[in-house]
């Protein structure tokens, strides 16, 4: 699988044209329709398109029926023509998937991993789960499955804070290690050159779920894992914030002078709420996480709250039951209609598949 220059495909255009592609699905688009929906010439989408098919990232899908003239030709993504890896650095795992330029997951493997073991260890795992990827895709092609394709790159999410423009991790709470490792460009180097975007974990999540649902409008996703953390979509986009640190929900403060936190405070969010699971106390954790998430309703005015992390999966209803009494809570003192909770759609591998969609999302301008 070899990797592919990204600079040509993010061109404003190109990224519309691919856009509108990979919407139509397996049906296909015409020529003419894309040059309407973008305000390209006839001549620019012609031109777009046959570059996009010599590259075999777009392929006839037959013609369209007739309205009256000569039936159009239409014109299709081609999903295995190129993909993107997705790692999700968790403080004890290590999940890596493949997905294809439609979105779809075509392979997934899952691991445990030591944060703490320091960048030289994390490195060399996640550059051996990139390696099995494209083994296993490689072989998928032999066998006849959907084709190798080109790698774009890959995207890596781990727990925050840290800086996303420099692909910086900060202060990893109880990983201090971290803070400061030029992690996005220690991996592409080790990876050959392939692109790489670093991110949190739960901005990844939100992205994913985001591309789920265009036009979501503004959401939460909180994610309770080995960490407390939130990602923040307003207005249908991913908000990372001036400084890419918005989303370190797990640190506010709600008890002055409670327990310590990893962070070096006290009476945080996420030292009470993991505290409760450890108890094997849910439902406290479930209350405590709806105080937290009352407060980022209240604050943001959001649409809806969507729940995601092990913790969370092991028992959804009991979540959604204690987060969702505090935003009724809160509701009934504003006099606002209740924003609601649930649990956030997809499977154990969301983060992972938000981080691969770091490389994809910018190809398809979003």
């Amino acid at each position: 699988m070899p990797y592919v220059n990204l600079s040509g495909l993010r061109s404003h255009n190109t990224a519309r044209i691919l856009g509108l592609l990979r919407a139509a699905g397996e049906d296909g688009v015409s020529r003419l329709e894309l040059a309407e929906r973008t305000g390209l010439t006839p001549q620019a989408v012609s031109k777009i398109s046959a570059r996009l098919r010599e590259e075999g990232l777009a392929a006839d899908a037959g013609r369209g029926p007739s309205t009256g003239g000569k039936p159009r030709t239409l014109l299709r993504l081609v999903p295995g023509a190129a993909h993107s890896v997705g790692l999700h650095l968790d403080r004890d795992r290590l999940t890596a998937v493949l997905v294809d330029l439609a979105g779809v997951t075509v392979a997934a493997r899952t691991g445990p991993l030591d944060l703490g073991a320091g960048p030289g260890d994390v490195l060399a795992a996640a550059v051996a789960e990139v390696a099995a990827l494209r083994g296993e895709a490689a072989a998928g092609a032999r066998s006849g499955e959907a084709g190798a394709g080109v790698l774009m790159g890959a995207g890596v999410a781990m727990p925050g804070p840290l800086d996303h423009t420099a692909g910086v991790p900060h202060r990893v709470t109880g990983f201090p290690a971290w803070d400061g490792f030029p992690l996005r460009d220690a991996l592409r180097e080790a990876l050959g050159g392939l692109p790489v975007v670093l991110d949190k974990d739960t901005n990844a999540a939100a992205l994913a779920l985001a591309l789920r649902e265009p036009g979501a409008g503004s959401f939460a996703y909180l994610h309770v894992g080995t960490g407390l953390g939130a990602g923040l979509v307003l207005g249908g986009a991913l908000y990372r914030g001036a400084r890419t640190g918005a989303g370190e929900f797990g640190h506010q403060t709600v008890e002055l002078d409670g327990a310590p936190c990893g962070c070096g405070g006290r009476g945080c969010l996420e030292a009470l709420c993991l505290a409760a699971v450890a108890r094997g106390d849910l439902d406290g954790a479930a209350r405590v996480l709806g105080v937290g998430a009352a407060n980022l309703a209240g604050l943001l005015d959001i649409d809806r709250v969507l729940l995601g992390g092990r913790v969370v999966a092991s028992a959804p209803e009991r979540f959604v039951r204690g987060v969702g009494a505090a935003l009724a809570g809160l509701a009934r003192r504003t006099g606002e209609p209740p924003v609601p909770a649930a649990p956030a759609p997809g499977g154990p591998h969301l983060v992972a598949e938000g981080a691969a969609q770091l490389v994809l999302a910018p190809v398809f301008g979003v």
